[in-house]
């Protein structure tokens, strides 16, 4: 063993990767194969010590691969504790080494993921929670270069867990910001549009001069998307409006990959009939998971924008034929009877198919039929309270 470690050292020094290569390999006079497996660990450990402390083997063996290579395995075979935590150090160097030369951000993002963080003061490992909060963001934005929503978004549900515990967090408002970025991204990737909405509308609004006045309109532009996108319902009317209520709404028009946000979100939040020609540039701008098709043959767009008009009829009819109906939301009669049979079911819609007739009836909230029945309903549920009261005594 204590010649392994010699050459380890000797060829570390010199930067001669062929004889680190035959160390690390699996046969070979030189190999570690030829130890035990406890000495395999000390013989990783040495040598990631080695790279690490030298001031000229490093960046420059990360653009050999047989040198990556020997890392990886170095990495994946130490011991409990590395002295002066060398291996977590490497680990830093290798990630924006792959980040910024490589562009390989799935290969980063696992490189990191590994690293060793301890909660505990007295250990090596010890990473504050600021430290280790960074740490899982940029692993969540590595993922998310890569569409790799999954580990992405295990990542960034990693860093909401130790957000919360960053002692004095107004010293660490670049860091919480990124991860809100983050996490508002993460929600966009996995078509969580309505929550998407939300954050986004919340980071426009951030007051710090960490951000600068077209970031924060990229944010309200992304925030205008996503409220697009959602379904239909209470909770994305309310996003509706507090993005239509946005004195910048309009700043979007200027902006080419949102310049017809303003006007569509400005027509669903107001329950106006969209036609299909006023969508053409909003479709463009939507980025690839955006543009995803549904299990009912439709887009998601095309889906939120048949729910919006379908509400907008509402608004204007008190009934409708659904070969009407078919035409004035731009699809098949069955299709347009499916989707309202979807949305009575969801509560997005108040109503009622008559099958028979091919009729789709609307309840309208503020109408007298309706005040007296909801009426009749508390009265008779404040009736059956007084009765039991009265059984009970």
């Amino acid at each position: 063993m204590d010649s392994i470690s010699a050459t380890i050292e000797s060829a570390v020094k010199n930067n001669n990767y062929d004889a680190l290569a035959a160390v690390f390999s699996t046969h070979g006079p030189q190999s570690w194969q030829n130890v035990g497996q406890g000495e395999q660990r000390s013989l990783a450990a040495h040598f990631v010590k080695a790279a690490v402390s030298s001031g000229t083997f490093l960046p420059q063996a990360f653009g050999s691969m047989a040198m990556v290579n020997v890392m990886n395995v170095a990495l994946g075979h130490l011991p409990s504790t590395v002295e002066n935590a060398a291996d977590s150090k490497l680990r830093q160097m290798l990630f924006d080494y792959k980040v910024n030369e490589d562009a390989d951000f799935t290969g980063a993002a696992r490189i990191l993921g590994n690293m060793r963080m301890d909660d505990s003061d007295g250990s090596v490992y010890y990473v504050s929670p600021a430290e280790k909060c960074n740490v899982y963001v940029k692993i969540a934005e590595c993922f998310l270069e890569e569409d790799e929503t999954v580990d992405a978004d295990a990542a960034v549900t990693k860093a909401g867990t130790v957000v919360e515990s960053i002692p004095n967090p107004e010293q660490h408002t670049a860091l919480i910001l990124r991860y809100k970025s983050t996490y508002a991204r993460v929600l966009d990737a996995n078509r969580k549009f309505l929550q998407a909405a939300s954050r986004y509308h919340d980071l426009s609004q951030s007051s710090t001069d960490l951000i600068d006045t077209d970031d924060l309109l990229q944010m309200l532009g992304r925030a205008a998307t996503c409220a697009i996108l959602a379904p239909s319902g209470p909770q994305r009317q309310r996003v509706l409006g507090l993005v239509f209520k946005d004195p910048r709404l309009h700043q979007l028009d200027a902006i080419p990959s949102f310049e017809a946000h303003s006007a569509i979100l400005s027509k669903m939040y107001k329950h106006q009939v969209l036609r299909k020609e006023e969508l053409t540039k909003f479709e463009s701008s939507l980025a690839t998971h955006q543009q995803a098709m549904m299990g009912d043959g439709l887009t998601i767009m095309e889906r939120s924008v048949i729910e919006q008009n379908m509400i907008a009829v509402s608004k204007l009819y008190r009934s409708i034929y659904f070969t009407e109906l078919g035409l004035v939301l731009g699809v098949s009669r069955n299709k347009a009877e499916k989707v309202a049979a979807t949305m009575i079911m969801d509560g997005g819609l108040n109503g009622s198919i008559d099958q028979v007739d091919g009729l789709l009836n609307f309840e309208k909230e503020d109408s007298p039929q309706a005040f007296r029945d909801k009426s009749i309903t508390s009265f008779c549920g404040e009736l059956n309270r007084i009765s039991d009261m009265i059984q009970a005594e």
